[in-house]
């Protein structure tokens, strides 16, 4: 009889244990699908630094790998175009600019000598810090040459939960993203995380 209590009291505990590990497993699933539920459902913020530059700012999402195949194939592909084994990846972030550019180039006359024939044409050229045009005016048509250059930095921050003036814990995590270029406008852009331990 006593065997069989010993016997039932371990099951119990071994049963007690496993339940608990359960319990923690799914209320850490459970944070995190509620973090990525406010990150979906939260814009993108596009603001300027005092700088002027271009900015923005989002929360991470936190996808397990199996999420990750599933519902973003196209960039899992791009990963793996890079020669990077998804399972190593710690995080991924795609951002979106477009460069809008206005300008008023002098045009000038241009000597070119074809077969001893001599002809003029009107070329232009112009340029910044970040970027640089060239081109010829024809008769019916301009042919141009721009290159532009862009640096963008990019910070990742745990945003801390706010008791009052107390700071504790992770409420997020968001990306901010600048642009040096003041041509450059950012219009998307987005930080996904895949997390091998879970945080609680």
């Amino acid at each position: 009889m006593r065997k069989i209590v010993i016997v039932v009291a371990s099951v119990a505990t071994i049963a007690t244990i496993i339940c608990g590990l359960i319990i923690v497993h799914l209320y850490g699933d459970n944070q995190r699908l509620r973090r990525n539920q406010h990150s979906l459902l939260s814009d993108v913020e596009l603001y300027q630094t005092k700088a002027g530059e271009s900015a923005a700012s989002v929360e991470a999402l936190e996808l397990r790998l199996d999420e990750f195949r599933e519902h973003r194939a196209a960039d899992a592909t791009r990963i793996k175009e890079l020669g990077i084994r998804l399972r190593r990846a710690e995080s991924f972030a795609k951002s979106a600019t477009e460069s809008d550019y206005e300008a008023t180039l002098l045009l000038r006359d241009t000597v070119i000598i074809r077969d001893t024939i001599r002809d003029t044409v009107r070329t232009f050229e112009g340029s910044d810090r970040w970027s640089t045009i060239r081109g010829i005016v024809k008769a019916d048509s301009i042919a141009y040459a721009l290159h532009s250059v862009d640096t963008l930095y990019q910070v990742v921050h745990r945003v801390p939960r706010k008791f009052w003036f107390i700071r504790y814990g992770t409420k997020a995590i968001r990306q901010e993203i600048v642009s040096s270029n003041p041509h450059t406008k950012l219009v998307y852009t987005e930080y996904i995380e895949l997390p091998r331990r879970r945080r609680r």
